[in-house]
């Protein structure tokens, strides 16, 4: 059993903005401490067969200037990889993209107490306006939250032994609906207001923990 309050609180999370190529995009930032050396977390990050064992498949040329594959996910190319530090890369996902529909994934790692290590994952894109008045930050910073559930588990040992079936499961509603809520809390935060948000929480809630289906 996952404590999922526990979870959700270790996560710190931001809204802002941050100019990238693709234009003026918003930006989701996250923070988190793990229970690892920083050499462990960036070996787990970075390396194709400890990747699959909490996130998805990579595929790819997996060295600065090349191009990766994440199975049923995103895509894109490395721009920076300074070991143990710095990982940064494009995010493109979906067919028939265009150059405004390619973001930047940043993650940074710091020695923390204890040989622990701060771990700091900052996505920013240019997001339609329509989209983010519909989902707000939570869009994408709930798929975030959960991978790194996933991550933190396979660190500390663990894992979710049948994703599909976890995915549809009342504690991964109950997960995805306090992420939601976070994210909401840091959308207002960020300057958005209560009516804004709660409009975005309602929305992505539902989409990723849509209510059970009767019968």
């Amino acid at each position: 059993m996952i404590d999922v309050v526990g979870e959700i609180n270790a996560i710190s999370r931001e809204v802002g903005s941050k100019e990238i190529p693709a234009g003026a995009g918003r930006t989701t930032v996250l923070r988190r401490e793990y229970k690892a050396s920083m050499e462990d977390v960036w070996d787990a990050i970075t390396d194709p067969e400890r990747i699959v064992r909490w996130f998805l498949p990579v595929k790819g040329d997996l060295k600065v200037g090349g191009k990766y594959q994440l199975e049923g996910n995103a895509g894109g190319e490395i721009l920076r990889c300074e070991a143990p530090r710095l990982l940064k890369l494009t995010w493109v996902f979906g067919e028939n993209t265009t150059e405004k529909d390619i973001s930047e994934v940043e993650v940074r790692l710091s020695p923390g107490p204890d040989g622990r290590t701060l771990f700091e994952l900052e996505h920013a894109a240019v997001v339609n306006p329509e989209w983010w008045a519909r989902y707000g930050p939570g869009a994408a910073g709930v798929g975030w939250d959960l991978s790194l559930l996933g991550l933190g588990l396979y660190l500390a040992g663990g894992t979710i032994e049948d994703p599909r079936e976890w995915e549809v499961s009342e504690e991964a509603r109950r997960f995805a609906t306090l992420s939601s809520q976070a994210w909401g809390a840091a959308m207002l935060a960020g300057g958005g207001t209560e009516e804004e948000v709660a409009v975005a929480v309602r929305n992505t809630t539902d989409f990723y923990a849509p209510p059970p289906e009767n019968g």
